[in-house]
């Protein structure tokens, strides 16, 4: 039976495109039962009518209250049954009931190797800046389960990028995101196939 995912996303979403393409092609015994973006306007949730896929706009917008939007998170996703939720450039702190609720079965993709490069403030362009800031070598994609601080659970995976000799953040960002696209596929073909096992599923 093939694996229910929910998809968080706030921009582009074009790390769901990647496991959008890899349910389509065959290689992902998956199925994304809901998308939620924070943003009406996200190309995430473009690329979702797109592919028909179900999608809800949950923000502040019509929940100001945080405790309610997290009730309403956890309610559509469990109405929508998602085993696993997968963050792809989703900018907002997961709330403790949905945390609680799928303990160990959020992932997230953070576009520079963890811990060096994590925590609070460090997504888009910034940890690209870090990295060169810091002067190294090399710089990465990580896919980690989610708790409740940034970027601070368990690593699953980890794909290198050398960082070149007249690199931007910009250049950086663009060879790190085609790692991204291809590890997060790859984690998520592991946890179907049982190589990476999460709570509760299959229990």
């Amino acid at each position: 039976m093939a694996l229910k995912i929910g998809v968080f996303a706030s921009h582009g979403g074009s790390n769901m495109q990647a496991i959008i393409d890899g349910i389509e092609a065959g290689t992902l015994d998956a199925e994304i039962v809901l998308v939620i973006s924070n943003n009406s306007g996200s190309g995430a949730l473009e690329r979702a009518r797109r592919h028909d896929l179900p999608w809800r706009h949950l923000s502040g917008k019509h929940h100001p209250e945080p405790a309610d939007l997290d009730r309403a998170i956890l309610g559509a996703l469990q109405e929508a049954g998602a085993e696993v939720i997968l963050l792809a450039g989703y900018m907002k702190k997961i709330g403790p009931e949905t945390l609680a609720a799928y303990e160990g079965r959020i992932l997230n993709i953070h576009p520079a190797l963890l811990p060096k490069h994590g925590g609070k403030g460090m997504y888009g362009i910034h940890p690209h800046e870090s990295v060169l800031a810091a002067g190294d070598i090399e710089s990465g994609a990580t896919v980690h389960v989610v708790n409740e601080n940034y970027d601070e659970g368990p690593i699953l995976k980890q794909r290198k990028v050398p960082v070149l000799p007249g690199d931007t953040p910009e250049t950086l960002q663009q060879r790190v995101l085609k790692e991204e696209h291809v590890i997060y596929a790859d984690v998520l073909a592991d946890v179907i196939a049982g190589t990476i096992r999460l709570p509760v599923l299959g229990d």
